[in-house]
């Protein structure tokens, strides 16, 4: 009987992701223009470093191809916080504002994940598809997938099962890896958003918050190794790699896909490490806010 009496949040989180369709379906036109403008904005972005990239081979060490697997990584991990999380964070200065904060902690469930998970924004999910798209068609032309699928030919062929099976194995490894840290990357940007949507408590409203998502991503849409050769590049460098990693959560995924070196190496470690610890920090934030809440009838 007590493990009934349990919220049981996959329920919770299915019956709110209905209720965003359903009101995405209400407002079709709405849903409409803003999957065509996500698709504007994105041809917009291709075309551009397509046009640079007719004039040069490569900009420090990224090809044409790496570069868009760079900026499909970006995508994915913008699209997926601001399909989940950016609605919420977002409405919860106006929680506040009309005193609907005050339902949402009468709730016998946890608040931080009502606040985190009420809305989802279904037409950003066009930018996760479009964004995937993108990460296929640059894997396929930098791994050259006819020349891949012969040599794979050539060992079932020749019976070499053994090196057929590390092949996969590590192939899988690599993939999970960058699943793991595209992970690692949405709970970084989560993490920076619950913290600063938790100032509301204090400040009552914090309209600001989309304008901080912008200027604080602006740094991570470009490889960290561009921010080299200068004073003031290396310097945005160190702190936003060592002390707030905004440069590591898209450049670590997409060099761990693509194979290419991190240097230092460990810095992988520094760019898990530093989000595991920004998750608690949050978290204790958020209920801080919470303990400085006053209700709307008070």
């Amino acid at each position: 009987m007590a493990n009934s009496s349990r919220p049981q949040y996959g329920r919770v989180w299915l019956t709110f992701l209905r209720n965003s369709l359903i009101r995405e379906m209400t407002f079709r036109g709405n849903l409409i223009i803003t999957v065509v403008t996500r698709g504007f904005w994105f041809a917009a972005q291709l075309i551009l470093f397509d046009i640079i990239y007719r004039n040069v081979n490569s900009i420090n060490d990224w090809t044409r191809e790496e570069y868009f697997a760079f900026m499909a990584t970006g995508m994915l991990i913008n699209a997926i916080v601001e399909t989940f999380f950016m609605p919420n964070c977002a409405n919860f200065s106006e929680l506040i504002r009309n005193g609907n904060l005050d339902f949402v902690l009468l709730k016998p469930i946890d608040t931080q994940f009502l606040v985190s998970f009420e809305k989802v924004n279904l037409a950003m999910l066009n930018q996760v598809l479009l964004a995937g798209a993108l990460l296929v068609y640059s894997m396929w032309q930098i791994s050259h997938f006819d020349l891949g699928l012969l040599a794979l030919q050539r060992l079932i062929q020749s019976g070499e099962w053994l090196s057929l099976l590390l092949i996969c194995c590590q192939g899988a490894g690599q993939i999970f890896m960058y699943c793991l840290l595209l992970a690692v990357g949405v709970a970084f940007f989560y993490s920076l958003m619950i913290a600063l949507a938790s100032s509301s408590i204090w400040f009552g409203r914090n309209q600001g918050l989309y304008d901080f998502w912008f200027y604080i991503t602006v740094f991570a849409r470009y490889p960290r190794s561009i921010y080299s050769g200068s004073p003031t590049g290396e310097l945005i460098r160190f702190a936003f790699s060592y002390v707030i990693p905004i440069l590591l959560v898209v450049t670590v995924p997409a060099r761990q896909l693509l194979s290419k070196a991190l240097e230092p190496s460990w810095i992988t470690l520094v760019s898990v490490s530093v989000t595991l610890a920004l998750l608690l920090i949050s978290r204790y934030i958020f209920n801080w806010s919470l303990n400085s809440y006053r209700s709307a009838s008070s």
